[in-house]
């Protein structure tokens, strides 16, 4: 998937990517890399998760160094987008309006009344730029009957958690908006270390950074905000039940991988990474087997498992952190 979402920003008008991951995954990304051909690549290693603001601050910060009014493409590197032709010419439409000082999200065109997905409502289209409209408002996570309404609605787009902007324009935001984790973005920045193909950041300033999503500490408040909407076989891949909607399925509906038994099972996906799984007579499960743990979950229900995480949490487990075998 990472190098799926690098294919997407390779050609005329980019340039070499920034991966901003944790130092857990710096080897992994490394070779994805060099495996799809990548050269010029900048990987700045997080020393711990601060959410997707400070992340797009630190990548605005090291291109604004040489050149403030490049345009910052950011992408998640879990999402699939089928329609690349749709994707470039979207691209294309939130440059016009990059360029003009817009923060530009794009919207994806609601094919169901999602509750997993945030929303954004366009307002008027922006004059001088088709294709691009003004953010009415950004709404949270809906329940099925406001969900229901968005789709009916017409003017309600799922938040892809994609955006487009100058560096320039986004600092200028922070230094409004959240001047506070701007400074502890230059300070660990400016001590940054570099170590092969690798920018360090140093652990101590970074932690001192507040954690928000880049939604809650800019796009909400930024006085010119523009959605591009676009249908471009888009899927957020941040749950099991994702993943079942994007994988080639059986007759019967089931997505398979590993060591696994099936009998009398439908609309299912099942995965083993080490021991046997087998299942009897159930419909629109999500069973996952590791070597330390198991999920069973309806296939509806697989955006809660952040409720799990939350336990693992208080009871100080280690699960949803590291399997047997990873680095401590």
């Amino acid at each position: 998937m990472i190098q799926e979402t690098l294919s997407r920003a390779i050609g005329p008008g980019f340039t070499a990517p920034i991966v901003i991951c944790g130092e857990q995954h710096r080897f992994l990304v490394a070779e994805q890399l060099r495996g799809f051909g990548i050269t010029g690549a900048k990987i700045i290693l997080e020393p711990l998760g601060r959410n997707t603001a400070p992340a797009a601050t630190i990548a605005a910060l090291h291109v604004a160094a040489s050149d403030p009014e490049c345009l910052l493409l950011l992408m998640p590197s879990d999402q699939v987008v089928k329609d690349r032709a749709a994707f470039r010419a979207a691209v294309a439409v939130a440059a016009k309006a990059a360029c003009q000082d817009y923060m530009v999200t794009f919207g994806i065109t609601p094919t169901a009344p999602e509750t997993g997905y945030g929303y954004v409502k366009g307002g008027e289209q922006l004059g001088a730029l088709p294709g691009a409209f003004a953010v009415e408002r950004f709404v949270e996570k809906p329940d099925r009957p406001t969900a229901e309404s968005y789709l009916a609605a017409g003017d309600y787009y799922w938040n892809s958690g994609m955006f487009l902007f100058s560096a320039a324009a986004f600092l200028a935001e922070m230094e409004r908006l959240e001047p506070r984790m701007l400074e502890h973005c230059r300070h660990a920045l400016a001590a940054a270390e570099a170590d092969a193909d690798f920018l360090r950041l140093p652990p101590t300033l970074f932690a001192a950074c507040p954690s928000q999503s880049i939604d809650y500490a800019v796009m909400e408040h930024a006085r010119a905000a523009a959605v591009v909407p676009v249908d471009m076989g888009w899927n957020d891949v941040g749950s099991w039940q994702s993943l079942w909607e994007i994988a080639e399925r059986s007759g019967e509906g089931n997505v398979v991988q590993g060591d696994v038994v099936l009998h009398a099972v439908h609309h299912s996906y099942v995965r083993s990474e080490g021991p046997l799984v087998a299942a009897i007579g159930v419909d629109n499960l999500v069973i996952v087997a590791t070597p330390d743990a198991v999920l069973v979950s309806h296939r509806e229900a697989t955006q809660d498992v952040k409720k799990i995480v939350d336990e693992l949490e208080r009871q100080q487990r280690h699960q949803h952190l590291r399997h047997p075998g990873d680095e401590e």
